[in-house]
C-alpha cells in the first residue's frame, strides 16, 4: 500500500495517478476537510473558494484532468479585467487604448514595459528575442536591479513596485528576476481588444475536489488523521503512524508520498527545507452592490490590504444568488506582524474601513456576510537561488527508499504556486513510484519499493 500524507489537491492527484497505475493507496488528511487551499464557503448559489483561484490557458495539466474527470462542460474561459487604483482613481489596464491613456507612465515607459512582457530585450541597437529564454540565467539577479536595467525607473516605481509590495512586502528585494520572467511566461492567452482570458469551473473548484475524491474512493481517504511518524529504519520506509480521534495506529506501506508543506516533511523525516513561506489573511465579502467595473484591482495607494478582487466581475452574480462577492487579502511575511495577530473580527473591521476609504459610495449596511481565512504558509518567497532549495520528488537518497514529496516546495510550484502546479507535483511523485521503482520481496515477507 502507498500512503499519501495530505488530502489537498496534490495528495489527491498523487493518489489518483497511483490508482490509475494499479497501486493500492490510502490518503491521510489531518483536518476534517479535503482540498487544502481550495476549500470553499457556501453562498446563496454556488460555493466560493476561501482563497481566490482561477486558471490560465498555459495550465494544461489541470485542464486535461478536468476533462478526464468528466468536468469539461463546466470549464469556462472568461475575460478578466484588471486595473490600477492610483490617487483615488481606478485606471483600467486591459485594452491598448486604456494602457495608452494611463497617466502615470510616459509613452517610452509603456514601450519598455510592453517589450518586456512580450519577452523582447530592447536594451541594445537591435532587439533580442532569446535573452529571456532561460529562467536559470536570472536566478541570482535581484528583481529591482533587473527591472531598472530592462525597463525604466518610472516603470519600476509606478508599475512593478506596488505589485511587488502587495506580493512580497518586506521581502520584495530578495526576489529573483527569474520569478518575474517565469510569471511573464506563465501568463494566459490575451485578446488584443478584450484582455486576458482566464478559466473557472461552474460551481467553483469544489467539483474538481469532489471528482478526485470519488475517483480515489472515499473509503481510501481518512480525514481527521494526522500522520505523526514515518518508520524509515534500515534506510527504507516501512510504516506510518496515524493519530485519529479513535487512537493511534500503525500502517505498513510500500512507499509514502508527503503531499504537504515542507515543515510536515521535516517533522516526519528530518529533511530540512530552506525555502521561506508567506502566510495569507483573506476575507470573502458578500454585498448587495457592485463597487467597481473590474475583477482584479491592483492598489498603488495606501490600503490595509494588498489586493481588492471583485469576483462577480469575473463570474456573474447570478451564480451566487445575485450576491456580489469580493476578496480582500494580504500576504504576511512574519507571524509577529500586527495583521496576523489580529482576530478575524478585528481584521474585518480594519478592512471594512479600508474599503470605505477606497470607495466613498460603499455603505457598510450593504454587507450581507464576511468570512476570513488564514494560513501561515500559502506561498513561497521566490528569492534568489530558489531552485537550489526545492525539495526533490524522490527522497530515496536524502531520507530513505520509498519516501517521495509532492508539496508546495516542489519544482512544479515554480515560478508560481497554483492548483495546476499541485496536480503536476502529485503526478510527478506518483510517476516516480510507478515508473522508476520496481517491487521486490524483502526477507520479512512484505513488499518494498526499491530502485
Amino acid at each position: 500500500m502507498i500512503g499519501v500524507v495530505g488530502g489537498g489537491i496534490a495528495g489527491l492527484a498523487a493518489a489518483y495517478r497511483l490508482q490509475q497505475r494499479g497501486r493500492e493507496v490510502q490518503v491521510f488528511e489531518a483536518s476534517e476537510d479535503l482540498g487544502g487551499l481550495a476549500g470553499v464557503y457556501e453562498t446563496a448559489g454556488d460555493p466560493i473558494e476561501k482563497f481566490y483561484h482561477h486558471l490560465s490557458k498555459s495550465e494544461e495539466t489541470i485542464v486535461d484532468l478536468i476533462e478526464e474527470l468528466g468536468l469539461g462542460d463546466r470549464l469556462e474561459w472568461l475575460y478578466m479585467s484588471n486595473a490600477f487604483y492610483v490617487d483615488g482613481v481606478v485606471h483600467p489596464m486591459d485594452k491598448p487604448w486604456e494602457i495608452a491613456a494611463y497617466p502615470h507612465l510616459s509613452l517610452y515607459d509603456k514601450y519598455r514595459l510592453t517589450m518586456l512582457t512580450l519577452e523582447i530585450d530592447v536594451r541594445g541597437w537591435l532587439p533580442s528575442f532569446d535573452t529571456y529564454e532561460s529562467l536559470q540565467d536570472f536566478e541570482d539577479v535581484p528583481i529591482k536591479e533587473f527591472l531598472l536595467d530592462h525597463t525604466t525607473r518610472s516603470v519600476y516605481e509606478n508599475f512593478w513596485e506596488p505589485l511587488l509590495d502587495a506580493k512580497f512586502g518586506s521581502r520584495k528585494e530578495d526576489v529573483s528576476a527569474a520569478w518575474l520572467l517565469g510569471r511573464v511566461k506563465f501568463r494566459g492567452e490575451r485578446d488584443l481588444l478584450r484582455g486576458e482570458i482566464l478559466g473557472y469551473l461552474q460551481g467553483g473548484f469544489a467539483p474538481l475536489i469532489g471528482a478526485l475524491v470519488d475517483a480515489v474512493g472515499r473509503e481510501n481517504i481518512t480525514t481527521g488523521a494526522r500522520v505523526s511518524d514515518l518508520d524509515t529504519s534500515e534506510e527504507r520506509v516501512r510504516s506510518l503512524t496515524v493519530e485519529t480521534a479513535d487512537g493511534t495506529t500503525t500502517r505498513d506501506v510500500d512507499a509514502a508520498v508527503v503531499a504537504a508543506m515542507p515543515n510536515v516533511l521535516e517533522d516526519l523525516t528530518g529533511y530540512p527545507c530552506e525555502i521561506d513561506f508567506q502566510g495569507t489573511v483573506c476575507s470573502v465579502w458578500s454585498m448587495d452592490e457592485s463597487l467597481t467595473d473590474t475583477y482584479w484591482l491592483n492598489l498603488a495607494d495606501e490600503a490595509p490590504f494588498g489586493v481588492f478582487i471583485e469576483h462577480t466581475n469575473f463570474v456573474p452574480p447570478k451564480r451566487y444568488g445575485d450576491e456580489h462577492l469580493y476578496y480582500t487579502a494580504s500576504y504576511v511575511q512574519d507571524p509577529s506582524e500586527e495583521l496576523w495577530r489580529m482576530d478575524d473580527s478585528e481584521v474585518e473591521e480594519l478592512w471594512m474601513d479600508g474599503i470605505a476609504d477606497l470607495f466613498p459610495q460603499f455603505e457598510s449596511e450593504s454587507v450581507n456576510w464576511v468570512e476570513t481565512a488564514r494560513n501561515p504558509r500559502t506561498a513561497p518567497v521566490y528569492e534568489r537561488g530558489y531552485l537550489d532549495m526545492v525539495v526533490p520528488y524522490d527522497l530515496s537518497d536524502a531520507v530513505a527508499e520509498g519516501v517521495y514529496y509532492a508539496g508546495m516546495a516542489s519544482r512544479a510550484q515554480y515560478p508560481e504556486r497554483s492548483l495546476n502546479g499541485a496536480i503536476e507535483a502529485g503526478f510527478a511523485a506518483a510517476d516516480r513510484i510507478t515508473d522508476d521503482a520496481v517491487t521486490a520481496s524483502t526477507t520479512d515477507g512484505h513488499e518494498a519499493v526499491t530502485e
